[in-house]
């Protein structure tokens, strides 16, 4: 039976950046038969430091869905995906070894936004920058690459972290270079699958992201009548929507993001095991929609976050 904590395949502890790290780097050296990326090294030891608590200029990480165990799986998959295009690329251009650094880089910290600053009195909880933690993590990146040996990089990385995100359109991101601009597809469709076929991922999403989505403003939205609806009333409703999110992710998956998906079949020898995951999620969403109890969902994620952190306010209702 596969573990909570790890990947799909049951192999890799998705809760741990020395382990998801020496996989990545095992990826990047069977590829390019070169030494190991000290770019790469490097960004795994300052993210495990950043989500910690350890750096002085950052809080530790504080949302429980947006975790570590979410970056580190997020930037297995893309190693993966970028792994299974260059093997299978036939006669497509070829996925030079800085590109492959520069994504997984960009997938380790395509969420840091959520991450406050230590002198951050404004913000209680790193949810509340959901709305804008994307252009926070662009920001980040920009200066991050040139400290890491990948200045010439910084400008694109910038660009790539917006595959994840809604607060640009996919069609509105300027990428010169038709590579980098699929990596950037690549990163898009890695943040959705590895979320979604995540064992755990309906008993995140009723305990872990509606709280988020609460403190993020999603819940609610206002209509141009100046009407408020609710659009998520509570951690099982966001449940019960899942397969309606499910058909829309698709369709960004396939459309916006090119069916970079597939490259996973390469990866796993002609099955995706990530489509298959998801759609165990949706299939099972579907049948707790059909209940009136919660106990259908009893899976128990990993707890990541430090002893003394608090997610969210203790009164916020998520049933």
């Amino acid at each position: 039976m596969r573990r909570s904590d790890f990947d799909v395949i049951d192999k890799i502890r998705t809760t741990d950046p020395i382990e998801v790290g020496d996989e990545v780097m095992r990826l990047y050296v069977g590829l390019y038969g070169c030494r190991k990326s000290r770019a790469v090294e490097r960004a795994f030891k300052d993210l495990s430091l950043l989500y910690h608590g350890k750096h002085p200029d950052y809080h530790p990480c504080d949302t429980e869905y947006h975790d570590i165990q979410h970056v580190l799986d997020v930037t297995l998959t893309m190693a993966r995906l970028l792994e299974g295009y260059e093997r299978g690329r036939n006669g497509s251009a070829p996925l030079p070894p800085a590109y492959f650094s520069v994504g997984v880089i960009t997938a380790l910290f395509h969420d840091f936004g959520y991450l406050r600053r230590r002198g951050d009195h404004k913000h209680r909880f790193g949810a509340e920058y959901t709305l804008k933690h994307v252009s926070r993590g662009s920001h980040f990146l920009r200066g991050y690459l040139p400290r890491i040996g990948l200045a010439q990089y910084a400008a694109a990385a910038s660009q790539l972290v917006h595959f994840t995100g809604y607060e640009r359109n996919v069609d509105t991101i300027r990428m010169d270079d038709p590579m980098l601009r699929r990596v950037g597809e690549i990163l898009g469709t890695a943040d959705i699958v590895a979320q979604m076929s995540d064992r755990c991922y309906l008993e995140k999403c009723r305990d872990r992201l509606y709280p988020e989505f609460v403190l993020g403003g999603l819940t609610r939205r206002k209509l141009p009548d100046g009407k408020t609806i609710t659009v998520f009333a509570s951690g099982s409703d966001l449940v019960h929507k899942t397969p309606g999110f499910y058909l829309n992710a698709m369709k960004r998956l396939d459309h916006q993001l090119g069916r970079a998906y597939v490259y996973a079949n390469t990866f796993f020898g002609g099955q995706n095991l990530y489509l298959e995951e998801m759609n165990k999620s949706v299939r099972y969403a579907e049948i707790v929609a059909s209940v009136s109890t919660n106990d259908a969902l009893r899976r128990t994620p990993p707890y990541t976050l430090l002893p003394t952190v608090r997610p969210y306010p203790e009164d916020l209702v998520i049933v």
